[in-house]
């Protein structure tokens, strides 16, 4: 099959950045604007980036959109209950299908996350603390170019117990100063579609400035995306003495 460029779509609810002048200063233009722009620094002429919020028509995920998606990012926070069932229906859908999402920081509260994973998702936070980031499999393409240990000076500290299904693999788990740990990087599949759960990435701090957030969020793009499979217009049944199967 012929290389192509990954087709990536970075939604965010681009709600603090307009309400909190705090969150504006660090992300003027938004949240989704220095996650896209990390995306093509790192991966430069193999990826085409755009974004979607919270407050476009459909939230910015048309089906003409996400039918062109290859890979979706996701983080959203104080709106999930504003996100429309139907979109989320939608997304869903797609995923199952193949295409790849990557859910960051508190989106693991999004109605999209919940319903792939099927559990609350619910986790212990509180604000203001400096986490550790350990790489845990050093093997898996989303570590690529990663430190072993790296630092995020301040973040809002997400703890066990994190209820989630266990991943299919764990990729990065992190530290607190007050002796809380969490699995901070996860992967899973649902149907054929590959799902990063990355925890970095409070709106109040710049982790999304930082270089090794930026790299983890580029190779967790390039790891679920998943080429378009071939289609087959018809299928033929056929008999046999094993019974009815069908032969595409």
């Amino acid at each position: 099959m012929e290389n192509r460029f990954i087709r990536v779509t970075v939604w965010g609810e681009n709600v603090h950045e307009k309400r909190q002048p705090e969150v504006r200063a660090i992300y003027p233009q938004g949240m989704h604007t220095t996650i896209a722009e990390g995306i093509k620094k790192h991966l430069g002429d193999r990826v085409e980036v755009r974004t979607a919020t919270l407050d476009q028509p459909e939230h910015g995920l048309t089906e003409e959109v996400l039918d062109t998606t290859d890979v979706l990012t996701w983080w959203g926070h104080m709106a999930h209950h504003e996100v429309e069932d139907r979109v989320v229906e939608r997304v869903h859908e797609r995923v199952l299908s193949g295409m790849g999402l990557i859910v960051l920081h508190s989106g693991h509260w999004s109605k999209i996350f919940i319903r792939l994973m099927g559990t609350t998702c619910a986790l212990r936070w509180r604000d203001d603390d400096r986490e550790i980031v350990y790489t845990v499999n050093p093997g898996h393409p989303i570590t690529r170019n990663v430190p072993p240990v790296f630092i995020i000076p301040q973040q809002e500290m997400y703890g066990e117990y994190f209820d989630i299904p266990q991943p299919d693999e764990l990729i990065f788990i992190s530290s607190f100063r007050g002796g809380e740990v969490f699995r901070s990087g996860c992967c899973f599949t649902r149907g054929q579609g590959r799902i990063f759960y990355f925890s970095p990435g409070h709106e109040t701090y710049p982790v999304y400035h930082q270089k090794e957030v930026q790299q983890v969020i580029a190779n967790a793009v390039e790891w679920a995306y998943s080429p378009p499979k071939p289609r087959y217009a018809t299928s033929t049944c056929i008999h046999s003495p094993l019974g009815w199967y069908e032969q595409l």
